[in-house]
């Protein structure tokens, strides 16, 4: 077990197991495909680090964790809703709070989900999740006077319909920090500079800038920084099946190593930071 460390992974989208009302029409594995399988083994090494890993059990296609409360299509509610409505370019692509497709021209659900359906997810499953993500980052950052958050996913090897990037092939990682605006200078650098060294194909902030996570708990003015890090599934599992393949586990043996580092730089900044 390394020394604690003032780090926490989470990985909000690797959970499959659904809740009893998660009643969708679109077939199971297309519903699949929207999971960053495997990712929460992927990091399994982290808390050996002296970093803390929290990862979702339930499926990003019943609620997204990643997404602001407000970022709902309000096609796919059956009532009013009391509260302000931000849908962002996220729920336009169909992938908001709540899924609209599983894939391109593959719907979720038949008809809008009942207003108290989607209050109860937001009550039983996201609020939750959030908050003790939060209380996570707030107990390092007391312990330590700074706190560095990894917020991990994967992503497809190759852009669809949905994505920004639709039809380009990516990279092998892509570190994002919503371009410079939730980690501390020079922070993204250094990790992109560390997987490149170990022989990996990274990009910063292209095609990912970060999503809702990174930008609610990234505040380097008040020392938190956070980052997202996207691992192209090619590297670790069949796509088409889900799969693990051989590379899984030296990809999960450097991604072990990076928390390793990662403690390192974060207990080295907080004890710059505490002059």
């Amino acid at each position: 077990m390394g020394a604690a460390a003032p780090v926490v992974f989470d990985s909000p989208h690797s959970g499959f197991a659904w809740p009893a009302d998660f009643a969708p029409i679109a077939p199971a594995d297309a519903i699949r495909t929207t999971c960053d399988a495997h990712v929460e083994r992927l990091f399994a090494g982290a808390p050996g680090a002296g970093a803390t890993l929290i990862a979702a059990t339930f499926p990003r296609a019943y609620i997204d964790v990643n997404r602001a409360v407000s970022d709902i299509d309000p096609a796919l509610i059956d009532g009013p809703w009391s509260d302000a409505l931000l849908p962002t370019d996220y729920s336009r692509r169909g992938m908001g709070l709540i899924r609209r497709d599983a894939l391109p021209g593959v719907p979720m659900y038949p008809s809008p989900l009942p207003v108290a359906a989607v209050r109860a997810r937001i009550d039983r499953w996201y609020a939750p999740y959030r908050a003790r993500l939060a209380a996570l980052i707030d107990e390092r950052h007391a312990a330590h006077g700074a706190a560095w958050h990894v917020n991990c996913h994967s992503m497809k090897s190759r852009g669809n319909a949905m994505n920004v990037d639709a039809g380009a092939v990516r990279p092998d990682l892509v570190i994002s920090d919503r371009r410079g605006t939730t980690a501390e200078a020079g922070l993204t650098a250094r990790i992109v500079g560390w997987f490149t060294l170990r022989g990996y194909r990274v990009q910063a902030n292209d095609p990912y800038q970060g999503g809702d996570l990174v930008r609610s708990f990234g505040d380097p003015s008040r020392g938190r920084s956070s980052v997202q890090i996207e691992i192209n599934r090619a590297l670790y599992m069949d796509e088409a099946t889900t799969e693990p393949h051989a590379g899984f586990t030296p990809l999960q043996e450097d991604l072990t190593a990076f928390a390793q580092v990662l403690g390192q730089w974060a207990r080295e900044s907080a004890e710059r930071a505490r002059g």
